[in-house]
Order: structure tokens, then sequence, then C-alpha cells
């Protein structure tokens, strides 16, 4: 950890000088994380991956532009040099920039903040770690038919220290926790059935080691590989127009591709054309546009707890707070920063947030929840006479500017009657993103709401991996394409 009387001193140094070399507002961001991976392939070790990052950056607004700069060695000497560095790149860029940069106020804050955990995972041996991955091996292959298996836990411990020029001085530990299983029934390389839990890519939350016993895995093992082994055979979904009724992952990919990003205010303006592209939810439409059905209402909540993206402040000292996205089915806000939010002349929602210690802050997903209704997913097949659900997301696909999308899971079923029958593969859905949510009429309740953890949303160029989380139930949706060509 670095010495907290040396970030102080580069605080110092970094706040003191930046108004007498021209920036008219200065921060300084100290981090270090640490990570670990322990991912066992048919029952043996295939991955352990231990690893720390440490470093510092420095942001300034000067002449109405943005500099940056960071280095991984903290000093009083760095320091000093990062913000003179920082100050040139604002000055060069403010030759080049339309429009000068405005900040939405904020109160000056201080403040720390902790994820709360029970068992630091980073404090737990390894070989507890192992010899758990190879019990739900063990009962992954209790069914013989499985022949490929994977399991696996990701651990991330993230020290943060920021300071700026407007009194801000925060200091935040964030623990991550994951962890998963797949079960594959092959053939050969086109043939094949497989299935995850607790979804695709394990599930990633807000905590310590022991929610990784809150997943449920030793117990979905056996209806995992039970199911792997029926997708082998089973025929691919039928091309229809149905009612759909998605699990609460695909949920959740659901508002991350066609709710989250297109409310990123930075891409609503144009700043990821080059890269990912923009957006339909353009700022004239807030307040007017019809984005969802009624009974839908989306909140950015950073502030939730077991979140992937819950922390106390963001990379700007903006504090977490809850702030409606879409409120009873019309578009209300976005996701925004300070800069973002002075364009439409709102408070930043606390979304600017940066993968490392050596990128600049961008405006990312935090927590997007969707707020539950009633109901298990059980409940909401038992009250469908005909349809389709889908569960564990596999693949997605949307247009540049978020209108159009295809989505797909790992495993469907027709629903006949109220009833679960014939199982598919292939079982891909469509639509746009309004009239799909639009047509939803049924969300599903609290005993089956989750935040699922997304480890790795791309952004920004240089890249970026940031890590979000996206609140869902179950929730079931009329007239929309499924099957081959949807």
């Amino acid at each position: 950890m670095p010495d907290l009387l040396i970030v102080e001193r580069a605080a110092e140094i970094v706040l003191n000088e930046a108004r007498a070399m021209g920036a008219s507002y200065a921060d300084l961001r100290s981090v270090r994380i640490s990570t670990e991976t322990v991912r066992l392939a048919n029952g043996q070790p295939d991955q352990i991956d231990r690893g720390r990052s440490a470093g510092f950056a420095v942001r300034v607004l000067a002449d109405g532009a943005w500099g940056f700069a960071s280095a991984p060695d903290l000093n009083e000497k760095t320091a000093s040099a990062l913000l003179k560095e920082a100050v040139a790149i604002a000055k060069a860029s403010a030759r080049l920039n339309a429009v000068p940069v405005s900040l939405a106020a904020m109160k000056s804050v201080q403040g720390q903040y902790t994820t709360p955990f029970q068992v630091n995972p980073f404090e737990v041996p390894l070989q507890d770690k192992i010899d758990f991955l190879r019990e739900l091996d063990s009962a992954l292959r209790a069914n013989t038919a499985i022949n490929e298996t994977e399991t696996f836990m990701e651990f991330r411990r993230e020290e943060k220290w920021f300071y700026s020029t407007e009194g801000a001085a925060i200091i935040q530990t964030i623990l991550h926790s994951g962890a998963g299983m797949v079960a594959a029934a092959r053939r050969s390389r086109r043939e094949a059935g497989e299935r995850s839990f607790p979804t695709s890519g394990g599930q990633h939350v807000a905590g310590g080691y022991e929610v990784i016993a809150n997943f449920g895995m030793r117990e979905a093992a056996p209806r995992i590989s039970e199911e792997a082994v029926l997708l082998l055979d089973a025929p691919v979904l039928p091309a229809q127009e149905t009612t759909l009724i998605l699990s609460g992952d695909l949920v959740s990919l659901q508002i991350h591709e066609s709710i989250g990003h297109p409310l990123e205010l930075d891409r609503v303006f144009g700043s990821e054309r080059n890269f990912s592209g923009t957006s339909f939810a353009t700022p004239e439409q807030r307040g007017a546009l019809q984005y969802a059905a009624p009974i839908v209402t989306v909140y950015s909540d950073p502030s939730a707890p077991g979140g992937l993206g819950s922390y106390g402040y963001d990379d700007e000292g903006i504090p977490a707070r809850r702030a409606a996205l879409i409120e009873k089915g019309v578009l209300v806000d976005y996701l925004s920063s300070r800069e973002t939010a002075s364009r439409i002349g709102r408070d930043s929602t606390g979304a600017m947030r940066a993968e490392s210690w050596g990128d600049l802050p961008l405006v990312r997903m935090t927590n997007i929840n969707l707020e539950p209704g009633s109901g298990t997913l059980e409940e909401l097949i038992a009250e469908t006479d005909q349809g389709v659900t889908i569960e564990t997301p596999a693949a997605w696909s949307i247009d540049d500017r978020r209108e159009n999308f295809q989505l797909g899971g790992e495993v469907a079923w027709e629903i006949r009657g109220g009833k679960r029958g014939q199982i598919y593969k292939g079982a891909v859905y469509s639509g746009n993103t309004v009239t799909f949510w639009n047509n939803c009429d049924r969300i599903g309740g609290p005993a089956e709401y989750r935040i699922w953890g997304t480890p790795n949303c791309g952004k920004g160029q240089p890249g970026q991996n940031m890590r979000t989380g996206q609140g869902a139930s179950p929730a079931r949706f009329r007239n929309v394409r499924v099957g081959e060509n949807a």
C-alpha cells in the first residue's frame, strides 16, 4: 500500500501548484489493484494467476480543456512532473477545443468507503479454493455424459485515494468476488451441448469469499449437467413471433446493451462514434420519449449493496446515489459526469470511472437496475399459455445507435399451457430497443432479483474494461421474433 503520507504529500504538491501553472481545476488519483484467478479445466489446474498494479494519475482543466498524465512511481518529484505534463497537454488541447469544458457543481467531499465483507478472499488458502472447485467438477461429472468441465474463481481488490482542488479527500477499498462453472457434453467440435452457472462467465459481486457459497453452484450442478446433455441432441428453436420470457441474467444483458450503453451521456454526445457508436436517446427526448412500458422503471444505483458497480464515490469524487434513468417507461436522465451533466443543465449522476490508475475516467455504467415486480420465473411461465423462455446469455449484437439488436441464450424451452415443453438450442431473439421494452408486460419479483455482474464491459480508445452491474428479475415480453434468422 502506498504510504498515506506520501500520497497526501503528492496531492498537496499537485493541488497547491496547479493554479500557479494555469489550471482552473486539478485532481490526483492513486490506485493499487490486486487480482487472483483460479481456474480448473476438467478437474485440473489450468490457470492460477495473481497480479498487482499500482500507480497514480493527475488530471487538470486548463484553458477550458482536459490534460491527463500518469506514472507507476508515486513521489513528490513525479507528482510535480506529471502536473506539468498534464497542464501542457490541456493547453495544447485547448487550441482545438471549440467549446470550453464546464463542470456541474459539486460539494466538497471528504470520506471513506469499504465494500462490506466477512472473509478476505486473498487470505483464503489456495488449496481451499482448488478443493472447492474440484468438488464442483465432481458434481458436474456425476453425469457420465459430461466430458468437458470448467470451474473457476476470480477476485479483485482496488484501493483508491482521491484529492481535488475543490476539497475532495476520499479513500476507498472495493472488493469483488466471482465464480462459475461450465458443463459440456461433446461428440465433436460442432456437436456439443453446454450449460453455464450461475451465468455465462460466472457471477461477480461486491463482497468477500463468503459470497461464493450464496451462488448455489453445488445444488445446481445436477440440473446444469442434465441440460447440457439434453442440448446435445436438441432441435434448433424454430423461427416465430411469440411471447418471450427471459431469465434474470438475460434481462441483465438486455439492460446492459439496450439501456445502459445508450444512456451513457458522453456516448450520446458522440465521444464513442469512432469506436462503438452513438445513441438514439438524444437529450431533447428526455422527459418525452416513451422508452418502455409504464411498468418499467430503471435507475442507476452505485450505492446498492453487492453490485459489481457499487462504490462510495466515483472517480470525480461524486458520492454514490440512486438516480432514475427511466421512470414509468419515460426517459428522465442519463449516466453522466460533471462535464456531460453540465451540458444538459443537470447534476452528475456519479458515473465517471477509470479501469486503472493509468486510464482517464470515462462515463461508465454503475449498477443499472430494473425495479422488480412480483412473482418467480416459474410463475411467469405458469401464467403464459404459449411462448418461449430463454436462459443464460450466449451471444449479443446491437447496432451503432443501440436501436436494433439480436441476443441469444444457451437454452430455450417452448411454453405450452403454462408449462415447459420441448428444449431447444439456437436460442436467439431480436428486436428494436424501444419497441421491445414497450412490449414488456410482466416483471418478476424480489425473490429472484439479482444484481448480475459484468466484469468486462469495453469502452474507450485506448480501450478500458469496466466492471458493471445490472439488477434484474425474470421478465416477459410480447410479440418478439425468436429462433433461426430472428
